[in-house]
């Protein structure tokens, strides 16, 4: 069932134990999502935990107080919110939590901004917008709770990793008006925007060179392609979370439309990242193979050799360019 922000808010409000879930290998809008609703919970006294499948990515082992998520979810929880994410599927390894909150009757609520959700929980809000953080704060004020600093810190890390520092085509005045929010609050916006985007390990920036180094480019150079190997690592030292925001580079070649990031994540699985500059639909793309996300930025899984991937891979793209 859709309902509104307030409804879901009210539902918050009378809950007594209430877990946190998010998507597998969650990014800053995921954590941010999770550890912002947290934080107003707690202000709130509504006791709380945020609950995340997997350990936190070295590239953002820096914001405190992601190692406190956990991996298995309290049994006595009374009220489940999933929060940017779009199926339960994408819950990895807590969606068996989640399938087995609905059979026990347990509340479910989904907060996203995905055009792909499905809309999964007992009650949903689905807002399409740059960051799912700008769903959470608004949902934070109905709840009533203040946007501290450290709320505020969790917000701008969901909003500036979404909106690519500001740079994707869904930034409207919202985005800003919620940044200058948190600046208010006393977020450290160039000590974010470092971290984030700058910052990098000398392995990060060995395979950076090595990866883009091997960049293939199809139909006229309108889509680029990157491969990160488990070889590559490797000889690196470097590892997964590593390759965030690689996908955005060939996308800024003067011909490309679209970009995609091939990551290996185990013989024959191959973790795709699409990209879109102007026009092309890769939600539909992603779609294609199982996956989704957005307009401009999705991804999903492919299987197979790598050149067979490949190919299919460039012959689903073909069908989405001018």
């Amino acid at each position: 069932m859709h309902c509104s922000l307030e409804q879901i808010a009210n539902r918050i409000k009378a809950a007594k134990k209430v877990a946190i879930f998010t998507h597998m290998r969650p990014d800053g809008d995921a954590y941010g999502s999770a550890f912002a609703l947290s934080c107003a919970l707690d202000t709130l006294g509504i006791e709380n935990c945020v609950c995340v499948e997997s350990d936190v990515p070295s590239n953002l082992a820096f914001i405190k107080g992601l190692e406190n998520a956990k991996k298995q979810p309290p049994t006595d929880c009374d009220l489940i919110v999933t929060v940017d994410c779009s199926d339960e599927q994408r819950l990895g390894a807590l969606s068996d939590a989640f399938l087995t909150a609905v059979r026990k009757k347990i509340d479910t609520i989904n907060v996203d901004h995905h055009v792909s959700n499905t809309r999964f929980a007992k009650w949903n809000y689905v807002r399409e917008c740059s960051a799912n953080c700008m769903n959470v704060a608004t949902l934070i004020e109905y709840l009533g709770a203040p946007i501290d600093k450290k709320t505020a810190e969790y917000l701008f890390v969901g909003l500036l990793t979404d909106s690519g520092a500001f740079s994707h085509d869904d930034v409207t005045e919202e985005v800003f008006l919620l940044a200058a929010k948190c600046a208010t609050a006393g977020v450290d916006v160039r000590y974010y925007q470092y971290n984030l985007f700058k910052k990098q390990t000398k392995q990060r920036a060995a395979l950076f060179a090595k990866t883009m180094g091997k960049m293939r480019y199809y139909f006229d150079g309108r889509f680029a392609v990157i491969v990160i190997t488990r070889q590559a690592l490797e000889e690196c030292g470097a590892d997964q979370s590593m390759t965030e925001g690689f996908v955005d580079f060939p996308l800024n070649v003067d011909t490309v439309e679209i970009a995609a990031a091939v990551l290996e994540m185990k013989k024959g699985q191959y973790k795709i990242s699409l990209r879109s500059k102007t026009y092309a639909d890769v939600n539909k793309i992603a779609s294609t193979y199982g996956g989704g996300g957005h307009v401009r930025a999705s991804g999903c899984m492919l299987f197979g050799e790598m050149e067979e991937v490949l190919d299919k891979l460039s012959y689903t793209v073909s069908q989405y360019l001018e």
